[in-house]
């Protein structure tokens, strides 16, 4: 484990606080400000202790070559000021004051390519360097690497936010109480198939849904009509289904389908048992297949979900997606540890008002996937062990 921002001594120092403040704009007006929210415990920590606060975050994709309206931080300022009752400078000149927010990182082309100059220039009057933007930990820009690495020597430690993901997605994995499951859906096999093969052993079952699904149906011999496959991943998904005999996971695919001819509200759809008739596609898991999915969920210890059951963004068919989620909900209640991973499936929670209904619900996409293929981030090697 890492060393953590509260077991260091921050008191007349200042701890420059890398956080994940990507969040969703709509005219300049914050639609969510979970990610905000999520990091007030390590900035209030600091505070609490009589430390000074520096954040640094990027916000979109600028181009890199300067200011541009539509990214600026100065909405998030405003936000977070309001969060944490008291006044947030928004300067880069200020660096007198108890909490400052830098402006958006990728206004300048070093953030991306790990500039040392830059990162010299961010680390400048910081006594303290702490990592609390899980969301990004997986890119090696200068503000989550390079600006460790200048700071060797002094304090390098996992914000509390930092801390309770690699906790759930690495010990907790790592070293889940069984039965043990593992739900994995989302469009492409491409983004999945990593973790899928890390979990074999691991878990005792895999349950697949989603467009995903359909690759690995294709992989068994199953027609699957006009549903999404991803031709050049078939071969790959049918050696996994290989490996599976010989391990002690799992894998179930789904045995009836909702399935359209065209995805739009209000399309006439229809439940498929088995092959699915060619002109029509699966957009959602069917009621069978909902009800054996909850079997393996309500018996499990540990659950594991990243990536929803089906198009759930278009009624009505977000039911799998939503049966799989109070499944879950309803496990956690009876003590069983659920982790939520992914930004759809994050999304699917916050839509279904479920978010305090799971054990953790991670704040990164493409970070918390990795975790689950077993990967490393060097902007977490990089901070200090714990004593």
């Amino acid at each position: 484990m890492k060393q953590s921002i509260e077991e260091i001594e921050v008191a007349g120092k200042r701890v420059l606080i890398r956080v994940d403040f990507n969040v969703p704009m709509s005219q300049g007006v914050i639609t969510d400000d979970r990610r905000l929210r999520m990091t007030l415990p390590s900035i209030k920590s600091v505070l609490s202790r009589g430390g000074k606060v520096t954040l640094l975050s990027h916000l979109g994709r600028p181009a890199g070559e300067g200011f541009e309206e539509q990214f600026s931080l100065s909405p998030v300022a405003i936000r977070l000021s309001e969060l944490l009752e008291q006044p947030v400078s928004f300067s880069d000149e200020d660096t007198s004051s108890l909490i400052i927010l830098r402006e958006n990182l990728r206004f300048n082309a070093g953030e991306k390519t790990g500039n040392e100059e830059f990162a010299r220039a961010l680390a400048e009057g910081a006594d303290i360097y702490c990592n609390d933007a899980f969301g990004t930990a997986h890119r090696n820009h200068a503000s989550l690497v390079a600006v460790p690495q200048v700071m060797e020597g002094k304090p390098r430690v996992a914000g509390l936010l930092l801390s309770q993901e690699l906790h759930y997605l690495n010990h907790v994995i790592a070293h889940g109480e069984h039965p043990f499951v593992a739900i994995l859906g989302g469009a492409k096999v491409s983004d999945k198939m990593g973790a899928i093969e890390q979990l074999l052993g691991k878990v005792d079952t895999i349950l697949i849904g989603g467009a995903l699904a359909y690759t690995f149906l294709v992989a068994s011999g199953e027609e699957v009509g006009s549903s999404l496959v991803e031709s050049n991943r078939i071969d790959e998904a049918r050696r996994v289904l290989d490996l599976v005999v010989t391990s002690k996971t799992s894998i179930v695919l789904p045995s009836d389908h909702i399935c359209v001819q065209t995805i739009e509200s209000g399309a006439p759809f229809q439940i498929e048992n088995g092959s699915i008739p060619d002109g029509w596609m699966g957009v959602d898991i069917g009621p069978e297949t909902m009800a054996t999915f909850s079997h393996f969920i309500s018996e499990a210890k540990t659950i594991v979900w990243n990536g929803p059951m089906g198009v759930f963004e278009i009624e009505p068919f977000e039911i799998g997606t939503k049966g799989v989620a109070f499944a879950i909900a309803k496990a956690t209640v009876n003590s069983a540890i659920s982790i939520v991973g992914g930004g759809d499936t994050a999304a699917a929670i916050s839509a279904f008002e479920l978010e305090g209904k799971m054990t953790h619900i991670s704040t990164g996409g493409g970070a918390s996937l990795q975790m689950l293929e077993g990967k490393t981030f060097s902007s977490v090697n990089l901070l200090d062990d714990a004593v």
